[in-house]
């Protein structure tokens, strides 16, 4: 994958679920002041007429570290609070999926577990709906423990900005985000903050409750804003977001609001199919508005490239996927232009994605002395490979075909697929091939232990299971396979560091070491009347 369309990924794919442990940071080394003598224990519960995960008791207030890739990070950090009435946490919806979506965009997440009232149930969802009866009695039950999330707001903050160095976060570019309860709790961290240490750098209230904020004042150093709520909020809190709003305008400060007609209370990140679907995308676009989504001091390719630049690179290549999707038109010129063989020649083509196209690019003189032919295309499945099989390989009339990819399919740059599936697309290349007297080699795919655009799918042991798809085939079908996995793999199922740029492309001295064993397994495709497994 060229650094262009590996940069353009990031942000073009959406992150998958991650099953990696996430590092849990306790904000209080003893109890936190003021509830000392809280013993319950925190709890979970999935069986509620949402069929959500809910948590609820929480005394010791935590945060949930989600970091981006190394290499996607911009050093930008954002706390998200989620809601619940101070009763409970909607922990997915309004937490660790929002933080996810933030790691798509670079951004360290910090998902916040703050203190809430104590109930003692097994059915917290239905214990809240029965209290709720009672709006008056309901509301007391919450006073103290409004001024206590806040404490934890701002106890968050304050260590994602002095632990800093240690997430890879610039500590001027911290801010909040919370909705519902956790919206109170961020505005409330903007009203109450006095020193620098707990002070956000931007916040964003999304559907907070202002009714617990009495007597606020509207700091002068007040960071930049970001709201969002719905017209036909069932608690009656839309007229929060729109006057929070306009205290920040009227007061000189930055402020940008989304008000959707429907969504009701409570929407996050959810998939309501309506416009508040594509809030947090609005979201992502105020990020980048103020430059939090692109590095201070880049390095680097993406030193080489304005934010405007990134902007239209990345325009332009969902514009290709949407209106060229095997990307058919990469490689139409050169093939047009490609002479026929001439006689006694055997010409070689190489098929695949990234890993293909850049073995051109690191070693030109590898594919001229031997006359092969590249026809790679960084971030391809093997569907978009199954597509353009024909005019790329079957059209070229070569003697023999290399094939090398898969591991795209794994990464799920086109939605998710199963291992039998990529195997099959393999399959069917090669019998096209076979159907027309074409000689195939197929390789093992490359180890990787992580992809940095699509962090947390675990390939390392997916790619193994796909290359024993591979070989099986190969030798049912008596078809060369090449074993380059061994080659190149670490002791964590990944690619050898001396060898990658990236963890997930080879350098110079990987293809290198790819080389020979390429050509050898050639050599013994095109002059021998049955394939034969060679390494």
């Amino acid at each position: 994958m060229p650094k262009l369309f590996f940069y353009c990924v990031y942000f073009a794919f959406a992150i998958s679920a991650t099953n990696a442990q996430q590092k849990v940071i306790h904000l209080y080394n003893d109890n936190a002041p003021g509830s000392e003598t809280w013993t319950w224990q925190e709890q979970e519960n999935t069986k509620n007429p949402f069929n959500a995960r809910v948590i609820y008791n929480v005394t010791q207030p935590t945060l949930t570290a989600y970091l981006p890739p190394a290499a996607m990070a911009n050093g930008t950090a954002v706390i998200v609070a989620p809601g619940g009435g101070w009763h409970t946490l909607s922990i997915e919806p309004e937490g660790i999926d929002v933080a996810k979506w933030l790691n798509t965009k670079g951004v360290a997440a910090f998902v916040l577990k703050y203190r809430l009232v104590h109930m003692d149930t097994d059915d917290p969802i239905g214990t809240v709906m029965e209290k709720m009866k009672d709006r008056k009695k309901f509301d007391e039950s919450k006073d103290s423990m409004v001024k206590m999330s806040i404490a934890d707001g701002l106890k968050a903050i304050e260590y994602v900005r002095t632990h800093a160095a240690e997430y890879n976060i610039n500590p001027k570019r911290v801010g909040i985000m919370g909705f519902s309860a956790g919206g109170t709790l961020t505005i409330g961290t903007v009203f109450t903050a006095t020193v620098a240490a707990t002070r956000p750098d931007f916040a964003a209230p999304i559907y907070p409750n202002m009714s617990y904020l009495k007597n606020h004042t509207i700091p002068t150093d007040a960071p930049p804003l970001f709201i969002c709520a719905a017209s036909d909020d069932q608690v009656g809190l839309a007229s929060h977001s729109s006057n929070l709003y306009n205290e920040w305008i009227s007061a000189n400060k930055v402020a940008e609001l989304h008000m959707y007609e429907k969504g009701g209370h409570g929407f996050g990140i959810r998939k309501l199919d309506i416009p508040t679907d594509t809030w947090i995308e609005r979201f992502g676009d105020w990020l980048d508005l103020h430059g939090w989504l692109w590095p201070e001091n880049p390095t680097g390719f993406m030193a080489q490239l304005s934010q405007k630049q990134v902007k239209q690179m990345r325009k332009d290549e969902e514009e290709r996927l949407r209106t060229d999707w095997a990307y058919l038109k990469r490689y139409e010129e050169e093939n047009k232009m490609l002479s026929p063989s001439k006689p006694g020649e055997n010409r070689v083509v190489f098929i695949g994605s990234s890993r293909v196209e850049n073995w051109r690019k690191y070693d030109s003189a590898f594919f001229i002395a031997n006359h092969y032919i590249n026809r790679g295309v960084s971030g391809q499945t093997s569907s978009q490979m199954l597509l353009r099989f024909r005019q790329d390989v079957i059209d070229l009339k070569p003697s023999a075909v290399v094939f090398l990819g898969g591991s795209n399919d794994i990464a799920q740059n086109t939605g998710p697929t199963t291992l039998d599936k990529i195997a099959g697309n393999i399959a069917s290349m090669a019998e096209l091939a076979k159907a027309n007297g074409i000689k195939v080699v197929l390789c093992s795919e490359l180890p990787v232990y992580d992809y940095p655009w699509r962090p947390g799918l675990e390939p390392a042991e997916k790619i193994i299971a796909l290359n024993k798809l591979i070989k099986a085939y190969a030798v049912k079908d008596n078809i060369t396979y090449i074993d380059l996995y061994s080659l190149l793999v670490d002791k964590r199922k990944g690619m050898k560091k001396e060898l990658t740029t990236d963890g997930v492309h080879p350098n110079l001295a990987g293809y290198k070491i790819m080389e020979p064993f390429v050509q050898k397994a050639i050599e013994k495709a095109i002059h021998q009347n049955f394939n034969k497994i060679i390494f």
